[in-house]
């Protein structure tokens, strides 16, 4: 298969999972292996296309962000306390995933350990969709910064493959009272710091991998990660408002049990 064509594949896969709580790297590392990738320079290549997806939330919520960020130097009150609540969110991860960044890729960066949390998070998700807090959130803008710290700390679990940032942030939120809707939502916002930083990070560390030859292929993963990104934000909020998250629970678990067995049989 040539890059080019793989990355086309892994663009479109980063892209639909990112910001469903099915965990998009997980997903990306299963497709990697499925098409018989080495590691590197492809495992820069699925943490550096992530930004791709996260250009889409900056394209279609512009209007919002811009106000705030605007609003920043005037004081406004509602505009510093987002922009506070999306800052404490990211600082535990920030910090976690510094710290431990060389541990996740060479360590964490496995089939195995991506379909068994798969499954789990699977399970997870179906037990919260069922005991969940009654809502008492429901403004993905208006978070204190309690709720803020909570989700942020639950984002943290999202440094191992398969358990999902979406989908910890989500549960975070589910948690501590958020609404289904404003959880999603306030995902889409911490997604925005948490992976430039990540894209920063790995740019950094990876530099001498990204060749003149390799960098047209990152092109154009970034490219069909942040189209099929576009699709997925537009409508992620509605199908969330009618079917919940169930629907992701139960294709966790069942990507996680093929996983798992392909892996077992030697075929993954």
């Amino acid at each position: 298969m040539s890059d080019w064509l793989a990355a086309i594949i892994l663009g479109l896969v980063e892209g639909l999972t990112e910001f469903i709580p099915v965990s998009s790297t997980g997903h990306l590392l299963l497709t990697k292996a499925a098409l018989g990738l080495a590691d590197e320079p492809w495992n820069t290549f699925i943490v550096m296309i992530q930004l791709g997806a996260i250009l889409a939330v900056v394209a279609l919520y512009f209007a919002r962000l811009w106000k705030v960020l605007i609003g920043l130097p005037g004081r406004d009150p509602a505009a510093r306390r987002f922009a506070l609540s999306v800052l404490l969110a990211f600082l535990p991860s920030a910090v976690v995933g510094l710290l431990l960044h060389d541990f996740i890729k060479r360590v964490l960066f496995s089939p195995t350990i991506v379909c068994i949390s798969l499954v789990i998070g699977g399970f997870a998700l179906i037990a919260l969709e069922r005991w969940a807090p009654r809502p008492r959130l429901d403004d993905a803008m208006r978070f204190d910064w309690k709720t803020s710290v909570g989700i942020g700390l639950w984002q943290c679990l999202s440094i191992i493959p398969g358990v999902s940032r979406s989908g910890a942030t989500i549960v975070g939120g589910l948690l501590q009272g958020v609404d289904k809707k404003a959880a999603a939502e306030f995902s889409f916002f911490l997604a925005i710091p948490t992976m430039v930083g990540a894209f920063a990070l790995d740019f950094w560390e990876s530099r001498d991998l990204l060749t003149p030859d390799f960098l047209p292929v990152l092109a154009i993963g970034f490219g069909v990660s942040f189209l099929s990104g576009l699709v997925i934000v537009k409508t992620l909020i509605d199908f969330v408002g009618r079917h919940g998250f169930a629907p992701f629970a139960w294709w966790r678990i069942a990507v996680g049990l093929i996983g798992l067995g392909l892996i077992w049989s030697g075929t993954l």
